[in-house]
């Protein structure tokens, strides 16, 4: 069976990966096929919202560390990637890193489910989504100082951005495993529940994306992302080319009459 598994039904695209005899770190397939989902959904119109998972008891746990002290760097292939420095990094920088840049490319939400553990280049994949709903008894982790290597993935990019700097420092000098419901405290997730309730709220929450005004939500995540930085007139200038934009779809003018019905329905009453 493939090592990431994709489908799309009903509007909503689901990216699982699939090595969970080997907590689904990663393999040369997973990365390209998880790089051929995400071009998918950033260029199907018919795909309005993506949930990332991991099949088995983890979600992800990074880069296969068997395969790294064999020899064979961040994959399972026994290619020769890593007979120099420039090699080595020329293959993070075409493989996993095109994983993230594919991320920050799509416009529509993505979701991360995250039911166990998540470390190192794991962890990092799932903070380039847009929303983390964790277990809190899932472990995660920025763990590459215990390998002796970098973090190489995106982790020292997002990690600041969603907790204090200081925190970051602590989590990849220590090397810690953290809870869910710790990362919850920390920003670095965005919902932690008990694990018997993980499922049903990310099925809600996915329906709730896929049944919101796309091109109104897909401007929003734009500006959000972008708010970053800019200084305040372009981001006021983009947000309301935005505005001009929306007010002239079905969606403005279908939900804004709804909501005045109901409105008038009340003062009936």
């Amino acid at each position: 069976m493939a090592d990431v598994l994709f489908t799309v039904e009903e509007h909503l695209a689901r990216i699982t990966l699939n090595r969970p005899e080997s907590f689904n770190s990663f393999s040369d397939e997973m990365i390209d096929l998880w790089a051929g989902a995400l071009e998918e959904c950033r260029d199907n119109d018919d795909i309005y919202a993506v949930l990332v998972s991991g099949n088995g008891k983890a979600f992800c746990s990074g880069g296969d560390v068997k395969a790294m002290a064999a020899g064979h760097g961040f994959f399972e292939s026994k290619d020769d990637i890593t007979s120099t420095g420039l090699a080595r990094k020329n293959s993070i920088w075409k493989k996993i890193h095109k994983v993230a840049f594919l991320m920050d490319q799509i416009d529509k939400p993505v979701v991360c489910k995250i039911q166990g553990p998540a470390t190192g280049a794991g962890f990092d994949m799932a903070l380039m989504c847009d929303i983390r709903i964790c277990s809190k008894t899932a472990k995660v982790g920025e763990t590459y100082l215990n390998v002796g290597i970098v973090p190489g993935d995106g982790g020292t990019y997002f990690v600041p951005r969603l907790t204090n700097i200081d925190k970051a420092m602590d989590l990849f000098w220590t090397g810690k495993i953290i809870t869910g419901e710790e990362a919850e405290k920390l920003g670095l997730v965005t919902f932690a529940l008990e694990p018997e309730e993980l499922d049903d709220f990310t099925e809600k929450y996915m329906q709730k994306l896929i049944s919101g005004p796309q091109e109104a939500i897909r401007f929003t995540k734009r500006n959000i992302k972008y708010s970053e930085k800019l200084e305040l007139r372009p981001a006021l200038d983009m947000i309301s080319s935005a505005m001009g934009i929306v007010t002239e779809l079905p969606d403005f003018h279908d939900r804004s009459n709804a909501l005045v019905e109901k409105m008038n329905a009340k003062k009936k009453r």
